[in-house]
């Protein structure tokens, strides 16, 4: 027994121990290299004993400690089967801390060093440097050998034995299949101190393990980085090199040294080399120095790896880098080691600074197909499960993307071993479904069958949570529990080393086999623990991104543990989760659900690319439908990713996630590395609509796989590969993918350095792709030859209809063919050439070569090709080297090559010479629309009509071309002989022509037949050139209307279009102006001269003025924005008298003057002038008034806005009888006071030509006088707003006094108080005669009656009509002289019988003598309530006293029933009354009563209105009853008055009597049919009726043919309005058979007339002699012709508003206004109208010399009509408005037409502006 035996005090139970393990030597090794990694099993050991070899092992781990040999115990009881007895005594003796340190005493302390080895020893545990001793180089050479061979017999021993764990295959640790390598394409670069590990990948050839060793490079640091997630093997690798360096595969490096930073993260201080690579490593025997000299002499031979770089800790201080970040920095740049090969494995991410910008990047990409099915060959090499294996993972799709992490294969391939046995086939897709239950059924798998050890899960869960929130991977025996340790040995949970952090200091770690292992671990203890709630457990669901900020140190460690969390929140999980959880299943239901809820929350979320593919593995861990489809459903329609790697299994996610998505989906990859391999995700992903990739790490590879995927996207539109390294056998392989792909839309194959060849192979594919629209190949360096076979397949191809190059952008955009097989189908009969034919004419093309370096020779082949092609719609050649020679040859072609809008020949180097050659070569083009030449800006544009009848003007533009005068001349000889071009426009603008030149350019007018306007602006250069069809008022595109109407009107037009000459900013001196006239002289006419300067001498005005008569051809002169002298309106009014020709002169603010001149044919006439804003004053008017004292005839002057003041004025009207004025002189804004009113007053006398006069002091500041031919005998006067004062009144009525030729005069708010309008009227005496006094001002309206009255009773003149305005504020009394007195007795008789107050019986008696011979009394709008009926009982005093009252109105009035009664007592006494209106009151029933009564006697009543008044049967009663009598009746006016078909029975028998009857009014009063029969019965017997108006009253067809038959024979009728009624065409037919001759007024409308009702109407009333008015509005003349042949003299207005009258019916309407001479308006809104009707009423319009109005509103109308209409009023019209509300006209087109012709109206509300001055 050896002495750790004896001293144990139990020989039986350790005797039994080792019996035990003798049996399984190989466990037992296996738990020496988990417990004791660092110690070799020395292979002498092998030749001892068994049981002895036990004996030395078991002690090995007895020294350790407790924690160390309690775990072992543990083992040993769990693994292996130990009996009952013996595993209590074992557990009970040894597993205990008590029972360990009670026996172990004081033997326990360690055993000496050779006691506890055999063979190799420790390493050295002080690196210190003993005295060198010197040696010679021999011995030197034996010592480094020595450690180098030391070194590789420590690796072998180390890699040598793998043994599986209990119930493992053998190849779960032998297995190794080498992942995807690829070498980055870049260097790295390191920005801002850091350098990101997400480098593109080169994808081409992989690289093998021998191929990341470059031994052909000595120079310099030689650093490798190995980037891959976790998963993919990067330790596995690095492991695997020193094993493969152990077994001398490795030939070139002499020494390998491995080391992780898990580890090297522990150690706090600095190290030198020699203290990394031996205190830390292994270490020599002896000589420590001299190894390292040798080392460090032979650098270039060692190879130091570090694994795990992205577990560096960054610096938290200002102090620089950590101390083993600082050594690795020194390694990696070659100040220490100088020339070692370093190879560093991280994550992808932010990685330290210290990597040389020149490093080697190696991207590790997991498991392609081949590589996971070698991986299962050999995990289940010589076992019958193999080949159930290899088809599981061929028919689970979800679990061979998930193979595709190193880490997940051997996951997989475990519990495939696991489950196959006992499995059928195919049953890995319900248990192996995510990556979570592949960790679970890993669980399972390494549990022994039937037991799970739920609290060792949980607690070693605890321990892995805890581990991930302190970012801890390394635990040490403190931190586990020995059971826990057990439990992860036997479990493969765990694994151990030997953790050293100096000389003599190293203890065993423990750290789970792998990090998604610990984050799985932990996601278990968080879902099944309880001692962790729902609440903390959401805090773990987050979405970590993949881009690393900047600040973050170092990657976290708990990247996974969201995608386990959402695993486990499967109902899958749910019975492991509630097994762990001791059955609580409703608290794991609760956590699962809180999960998914927090998911729901993030897939609403707009969150970037990283978090969307985490965002996308949770979910589809969870296995849950309805959370799939709602964030697949909240993906946005754009869904990019940018800058992240992507993997295949994060495709083979996010396409899981899309199948649940209906609406299609955009994805966009830019800049992401990608496996080659990732597109085979997408296979089957039907909602991509759109796929973008921009990467160039995309080659070859990926394209080829790119290609199998893309015929599975059945909804694919849009595919883009841009910036790859994809080279032709990529090409080749998208080609024959892309013809299976008929529903693209768009391809994009940018800037991938594609050569030429593989450009034209891409391009055959255009015809097998029937909806492409747009192919985009820019940026891939094609030389002129391809350019020029690109442009072949684009006019070839009959889908192309445009191909787009410049510099480097090279697109084709395609229009898909809209003839379907179906259509074809249905025209058999067309033959095949036919169908290509008409192809071929209506596919367009657009070609643009720009900055392609074309030369001439390309220009030649360029034209051979697309005379051969299709129509072109455009041709761009800008920026390309064709010189004079291609511009030339391409414009020549032009014509041929059927261009329809542009050619552009832009920066092309043409010349001045070059210029003329080609307007030569375009002069035959009918098709040339513009032409725009800018040699200083390098431009040559041709714009072109599609087709030559469409081609209306021409432009061409040469500007900038430095043109002078000789190339004008031949300019202009070269444009003489063209036939075509009085359509051109030529713009010769910005030249830096002379004023010689200029003026040499006005002889155009006389030689060039074609040319209608020349604008010359000198001093800005603008010169323009326009032929007839481009005159000034024509539209900007040039386009004629194609109806006849319009093109005869124009053509009319045309032919009376003057010639104009626009000369502006020029100086004009007398020569040149002499000079200018002479030029003209010759010029046919008409011809319109307008000239603009910054001032016009007198000298150079009078020159021009002389000059007139040599112009005979002159119609206008206008000077416009050009100064004149004070002057020139003398000179100006001169020529009215010197120039018989002038008809018309229009001065303006010494800046515009205007003279327009009669033709030669027009006979001389009245002349007008303006002279406004002239600075006209007093010391002017007597000369000026001689100046127009000689016209023959002035019918307006205009001397408005001068400085005239009172006093000019008043010398103004002292000269007036020399003016001969016949119509108005307007003195407006003179700045006058009351004093010229005052004075216009007293004038009046000495004019007697003067027919009236307004004169307006307030804002408007008007003062106009109109005259007449002859003397007048009336007068009327208007003064407004004159302010007068008190003073001011006895002047007022001294003038009035005076002028007795003045009859009316209106005072508009003049400040007159009822105290002035007393005096006024009191002292304003004539000798004999009538004088009308108009008063308006504000207190009329508050003035009551009597207080009006007593004005009125002030008047000196007998009164002999008083009328009251209530609303209009107005009071009007006529007076007549002189004034009879009334008998003082019988005015006292008469005020006996008055029961009035003292005050009221004096005004009464006033009233009396005053308004004695008061004939017509009106009240409008009065109260007569206010005073308690004071004013209704002086009413009826007054109507007591008034015999010779014969009018009396009160209308729309307040009375009260007892002042009706006043009112009714005194018109009883008005025995003489002949008109009575009570209309618009509204009485109540007894008032009405009363008033029926006061007509009892009125047989001498000629006039009776009573409209609106309510009658019922009673009050009919007796109205009816006192018509009866009245026999001289001659007016009745009761409308809306609710009479009946009943009431209107009683009315017609009372009106049999009513035979003088001339007007009858009864509408509004649903009399109906049976009504209006009675009425036809007495209307023949009604022989004076003149007018009867029945609107609005029921009437039918039944009743209308009666009426019609009545009215018949109403011989003297002239006015006839039935609207409103369904009469129909019968009621129509029976009037048209014989209307009344004398019919004036006709009003139809809205009464159902169909088109045979009114056109026989108007055969009747055609020729007409006395109709003036014809309304058949709102009827339905669609199809008929209303038209009069016949002339219709008197006829005002016509209203056929909505009558559905269209352009064919207006044709001949509008013919027929010609017949109407009197015509004054025309209602034909809301029809049908179009632009033809417009043309046909533009061609009347000058011929209707009394046309006011015309109403157009909405009707369809458009631009091209109004501005026709406005054409016509432009010839003469007299017309004010024409309405165009609501027609189809652009806003901006409204504004043009709207500063044309302001005539013109489109407002909604009718603003009728006036006719223009002097019409």
């Amino acid at each position: 027994m050896d002495p750790v035996g004896l001293q144990l005090g139990n020989k039986n139970l350790w005797s039994c121990l080792v019996r035990l393990l003798t049996k399984d030597p190989e466990w037992l090794n296996a738990k020496m290299k988990f417990f004791l990694p660092n110690t070799d099993l020395d292979s002498r050991n092998e030749t001892l004993d068994p049981e002895q070899r036990v004996i030395l092992q078991l002690n090995k781990l007895h020294v350790q400690g407790s924690d160390t040999w309690q775990s072992f115990i543990h083992c040993v009881c769990m693994q292996l089967e130990v009996p009952l007895d013996l595993e209590v005594l074992l557990l009970s003796t040894f597993g205990c801390d008590d029972a360990f340190t009670s026996q172990l005493g004081a033997e326990g302390k360690s055993q000496p060093e050779s006691q506890l080895h055999h063979g190799l020893k420790r390493p050295h545990q002080s690196c210190g440097s003993s005295p060198r001793r010197k040696q010679c180089k021999k011995q030197q050479l034996e010592l480094a050998k020595k450690y180098l061979q030391l070194l590789r017999t420590s690796a072998q021993q180390r890699y040598r034995s793998q043994i599986p764990g209990s119930g493992q295959p053998h190849a779960f640790h032998q297995v190794y299949v080498p992942p995807i390598l690829r070498r980055a394409t870049a260097s790295l670069d390191t920005p801002e101190g850091a350098i990101m590990g997400d480098l593109k990948v080169e994808d081409g050839a992989d690289v093998s393990i021998s191929d990341l060793f470059n031994t052909r490079v000595n120079k310099g640091p030689r650093v490798t980085v190995l980037l891959g997630k976790a998963g993919m093997g990067k330790t596995t690798l690095a492991h695997r090199l020193c094993q493969k360096w152990a077994e001398g595969h490795l030939n070139c490096f002499q020494a390998l040294f491995l080391f992780e930073f898990r580890q090297l993260n522990l150690i706090t201080r600095f190290l030198t080399p020699s203290e990394l690579l031996f205190d830390l490593y292994l270490s020599p025997e002896s000589d420590h120095d001299t190894v390292f000299q040798y080392l460090e002499k032979n650098a270039d031979q060692v190879l130091l790896i570090f694994d795990g770089l992205d577990e560096a800790l960054q610096p938290m201080g200002p102090d620089g880098p950590g101390p083993v970040l600082t050594l690795f920095s020194h390694l990696c740049n070659g100040t220490l080691l100088p020339g070692c090969r370093v190879m560093a494995t991280s994550r992808p991410g932010k990685l330290p600074a210290c990597l040389p910008a020149e490093a080697a990047m190696v991207h590790m990409l997991g498991f392609d197909g081949p590589r996971v099915e070698e991986y299962v060959n050999h995990f289940f090499s010589a076992q019958p499960s193999r080949e159930g294996a290899l088809v599981e993972l061929q028919t689970n799709g979800r679990l061979r993307s998930l193979c595709a992490v190193p880490a997940l294969c051997q996951v997989a391939c475990l519990c495939l071993h696991h489950l196959l046995p006992d499995h059928a086939p195919g049953q890995s897709v319900a248990l192996l479904p995510t990556m979570t239950q592949l960790y679970m059924q890993m669980v399972l798998a390494l549990s022994p069958p039937g037991h799970l050890p739920t609290s060792s899960l949980l607690d070693l869960g605890e321990v892995a949570l805890r581990g991930l929130e302190t970012g801890k991977v390394i635990f040490y025996a403190k931190d586990i529990a020995p059971p826990l340790i057990a439990f992860g040995a036997t479990h493969s949970l765990l694994t151990s080393f030997c953790v050293r952090t100096g000389p003599g200091h190293q203890q065993t770690g423990y750290a789970f086999t792998h990090l998604s292992l610990q984050e799985f671990l932990a996601a278990l203890h968080l879902m099944a623990s309880p001692k962790v709630n729902k609440d903390t457990l959401t805090q773990y669901v987050t979405l970590h991104s993949r881009w690393v900020q900047r600040t973050k140190a170092r990657l976290g460690l708990s990247d996974h543990l969201p995608t386990f969390l959402a695993g486990l929140a499967s109902c899958t999980c749910r019975p492991f989760l509630s097994h762990l959880a001791q059955g609580n299943e409703d608290c794991v239901g609760a956590k699962q659900a809180a999960v998914v809820q927090v998911l729901k929350k993030l897939a609403t979320r707009k969150l970037t690319g990283p978090k969307v593919v985490e965002l996308c593995h949770c979910v589809d861990e969870t296995q849950e439908p309805e959370l799939a489809s709602l964030t697949a459903q909240s993906l946005p329609y754009q869904l990019p990713f940018h800058n992240f790697p992507l993997t295949c299994t994060d495709l083979a996610t996010l396409t899981n996630i899309l199948e649940h998505r209906e609406a299609p989906i955009h994805l966009d990859f830019d800049g992401c590395p990608l496996e080659p391999h990732c597109p085979e995700a997408l296979v089957g992903c039907g909602q991509i609509e759109n796929l973008s990739f921009k990467s160039r790490k995309c080659g070859d590879t990926f394209a080829e796989a790119l290609s199998r995927s893309l015929p599975t996207m059945g909804r694919l539109q849009m595919l883009g590969l841009a910036g790859s390294k994809i080279t032709a056998r990529g090409i080749s392989h998208l080609v024959k993918a892309l013809p299976l792909c008929p529903q693209l839309k768009e391809v994009s194959f940018r800037d991938n350095q594609l050569s030429d060849q593989v450009v034209l192979n891409i391009v055959e594919v255009l015809p097998h792709l029937p909806r492409l629209r747009k192919l985009d190949l820019s940026n891939n360096s094609i030389c002129v030859s391809t350019l020029l076979c690109l442009a072949r397949v684009a006019v070839t191809c009959p889908t192309v209809r445009m191909l787009q190059a410049r510099e480097a952008d090279l697109i084709f955009l395609l229009s898909p063919p809209t003839e379907t097989t179906a259509e074809l189908q249905r025209a058999p009969d067309l033959q095949e050439s036919d169908g290509q034919r008409k192809g071929a004419q209506s596919r367009s093309l657009t070609l643009r070569l720009q900055k392609c370096q074309l030369q001439v020779h390309d220009a030649e082949a360029l034209i051979a090709l697309l005379q051969e092609g299709p129509h072109l719609e455009e041709v761009d050649l800008s920026g390309n080297q064709l010189e004079d020679e291609g511009c030339r040859l391409m414009a020549e072609a032009a014509s041929q090559l059927h261009i329809a809008r542009k050619l552009d020949l832009s920066d092309n180097g043409l010349s001045v010479a070059g210029v003329h050659c080609v307007l030569r070569a375009v002069s035959a083009c009918w098709t040339l629309a513009e032409l725009h030449i800018s040699l200083q800006h390098k431009t040559v544009i041709f714009m072109f009509a599609q087709e030559p009848e469409e081609q209306k003007g021409s432009q061409e533009r040469l500007t900038h071309c430095g043109l002078q005068a000789k190339h004008l001349e031949q300019l202009c000889k070269a444009l003489g002989g063209s036939c075509h071009l009085g359509h051109l426009h030529l713009d010769l603008s910005e030249n830096g022509l002379s004023l010689d030149a200029v003026l040499g350019l006005v002889q155009c007018f006389s030689t060039l037949q074609w040319l209608f306007r020349l604008d010359i602006s000198f001093e800005s250069q603008h010169i323009l050139l326009r032929g007839d069809k481009t005159s000034r008022d024509m539209w900007a595109t040039g386009s004629l209307p194609d109806f006849p109407a319009a093109a005869e009107f124009l053509g009319f037009r045309q032919r009376c279009i003057p010639r104009s000459l626009c000369l502006s900013e020029c100086p004009l001196e007398p020569p040149s102006l002499t000079r200018l006239c002479a030029t003209l002289k010759d010029c046919p006419g008409p011809l319109e001269l307008q000239l603009s300067c910054e001032f016009l001498s007198d000298q150079s005005l009078e020159t021009l003025l002389d000059c007139l008569p040599q112009l005979p051809q002159l119609s206008l002169l206008q000077l416009s924005q050009t100064g004149l002298s004070p002057k020139s309106p003398f000179l100006l009014a001169n020529t009215l008298s010197l120039c018989p020709r002038v008809k018309k002169v229009d001065l303006r603010s010494l800046h515009h003057a205007t003279l327009h001149f009669r033709s030669n044919q027009e006979e001389e006439g009245v002349c007008c002038g303006r002279f406004t804003g002239c600075s006209l004053s007093q010391e002017h008017i007597e000369s000026f008034c001689w100046l127009l004292s000689k016209c023959k005839d002035l019918s307006q002057v205009d001397l408005s806005a001068n400085l005239l003041g009172d006093s000019g004025l008043r010398c103004l009207l002292e000269c007036l009888p020399q003016v001969p004025i016949s119509g108005l002189l307007d003195l407006s804004h003179n700045s006058v006071s009351q004093e010229s009113a005052l004075y216009l007053v007293e004038t009046l006398p000495s004019c007697p030509r003067v027919r009236e006069a307004s004169v307006n002091l307030g804002s408007e500041q008007s003062f106009r006088i109109h005259f007449s031919r002859e003397d007048q005998a009336g007068k009327t006067l208007r003064l407004s707003e004159c302010s007068f004062r008190p003073e001011h009144v006895s002047r007022l009525a001294t003038g009035l006094s005076q002028s007795l030729q003045l009859t009316e005069l209106t005072l508009t708010q003049c400040c007159l108080g009822q105290k002035q309008l007393a005096i006024l009227l009191s002292l304003v005496g004539r000798p004999a005669g009538l004088f009308s006094l108009r008063v308006q001002e504000p207190w009329a309206d508050r003035a009551g009656v009597l207080s009006l009255l007593e004005v009125c009773a002030q008047a000196s003149g007998s009164v002999t009509e008083i009328s009251i305005s209530k609303t209009q504020q107005q009071l009007c009394v006529q007076l007549e002289f002189p004034r009879q007195e009334e008998n003082p007795e019988a005015v006292a008789l008469r005020l006996a019988h008055c029961d009035l107050g003292a005050h009221h019986s004096l005004l009464v008696g006033q009233l009396m003598e005053t308004c004695a011979r008061l004939q017509q009394l009106s009240l409008s709008q009065v109260n007569l309530c206010e005073d308690d009926d004071a004013s209704s009982l002086l009413l009826q005093s007054l109507l007591l006293s008034l015999s010779e009252l014969k009018t009396f109105r009160l209308t729309s009035s307040c009375v009260s029933t007892e002042g009706l009664a006043h009112l009714a007592s005194g018109l009883g006494h008005c025995h003489h009354l002949e008109e009575l209106d009570l209309s618009n009151n509204q009485f109540d029933e007894e008032g009405t009563k009363v008033l029926m009564r006061a007509l009892e006697g009125k047989w001498m009543l000629k006039r009776l209105d009573l409209s609106h008044l309510l009658l019922n049967s009673s009050t009919l009663a007796l109205l009816t009853h006192r018509l009866s009598h009245m026999t001289c009746l001659q007016s009745l006016r009761l409308n809306r008055n609710s009479i009946g078909d009943v009431g209107c029975c009683h009315l017609s028998e009372a009106l049999r009597a009513a035979t003088s009857l001339e007007e009858l009014d009864l509408s509004h009063n649903q009399i109906g049919d049976a009504g209006v029969q009675h009425l036809a019965t007495i209307l023949p017997g009604l022989p004076e009726l003149r007018k009867i108006d029945l609107s609005v009253n029921s009437i039918s067809s039944a009743g209308g043919v009666q009426l019609a038959e009545s009215l018949v024979l109403c011989r003297r009728l002239e006015e006839l309005m039935l609207g409103c009624n369904a009469l129909g065409d019968p009621t129509a037919l029976g009037l048209a058979q014989e209307l009344p001759q004398h019919l004036r007024v006709l009003h139809l409308p809205f009464s159902h007339l169909g088109p045979g009702g009114a056109l026989s109407l108007a055969q009747a009333l055609d020729g007409s002699p006395h109709l003036e008015e014809i309304s058949l509005a709102e009827n339905n003349l669609a199809g008929g012709v209303l038209r009069f042949c016949k002339e219709l003299p008197l006829l005002r207005q016509i209203d056929l508003v909505s009558c559905k009258i269209d352009n064919q019916t207006a044709k001949l309407l509008t013919s027929s206004f010609t017949s109407c001479p009197a015509l004054e308006v025309i209602l034909l809104s809301w029809n049908l109208l179009g632009d033809e009707a417009a043309a046909e009423l533009a061609q009347v319009l000058p011929q209707m010399g009394r046309l006011k109005r015309v109403d157009l509103e909405k009707n369809q109308i458009t631009a091209l009509g109004a501005w026709l209409l406005a054409e016509g009023l432009a010839q003469g019209s007299s017309i004010q408005v024409i309405r165009l509300w609501n027609n189809p006209i652009p806003c901006d087109m409204v504004q043009h037409l709207k500063s044309q012709e302001p005539r013109l109206d489109f407002a909604f509300f009718d603003n009728q502006p006036q006719a223009p001055w002097g019409t």
